[in-house]
């Protein structure tokens, strides 16, 4: 884990691991650490969050046992933490990310692999923070926050 300061006085404690290997496709954990802090800006009290890039095999597995009915891999998946995180208070979840799949809709929608993992990671730290998609409304305002986060990092409207 690596603790990085929000500005607030608060750490963050980020576990960026690589378990696929997308080659210079994709930022260094470096970057990834900075989008997390990016989003988590402003929070009040220590927060914890495990991010894990996995190949196509990884994906399958974990979308098809965690996602009932659901085949092959998905770009991005959130544990969300809840009330017992193994004894560490402020641990949201973990975020798994498949890089070929990610990698492959970047490529169809016309986007860099750095775009595009922006918004999963960011995708994905809200659902930690029990953001949702599930009926319009909610899903309105998940999207807001997206494109708020992602042009603070410096990235388009991934709607567009």
């Amino acid at each position: 884990m690596r603790n990085v300061e929000t500005g607030s006085n608060v750490s963050i404690a980020v576990d960026v691991q690589f378990a696929a290997k997308p080659g210079n496709r994709l930022p260094a954990k470096k970057q990834i650490i900075t989008w997390v802090n990016t989003v988590l800006k402003g929070i009040s009290e220590p927060a914890g969050v495990t991010i894990r890039i996995v190949d196509e095999e990884e994906g399958k597995t974990l979308n098809e046992r965690w996602r009932s009915g659901k085949k092959g891999p998905t770009n991005v998946l959130s544990f969300p933490a809840g009330d017992d995180a193994f004894g560490e208070p402020g641990y949201l979840g973990d975020i798994v990310i498949c890089a070929p799949v990610i990698l492959r809709e970047a490529e169809q929608q016309g986007k860099s692999g750095s775009a595009h993992l922006a918004h999963m990671v960011i995708h994905g730290l809200l659902h930690l923070q029990g953001y949702d998609h599930e009926n319009e409304s909610d899903a309105r305002v998940m999207e807001a926050l997206e494109i708020e986060k992602l042009e603070q990092l410096g990235f388009g409207n991934p709607y567009n």
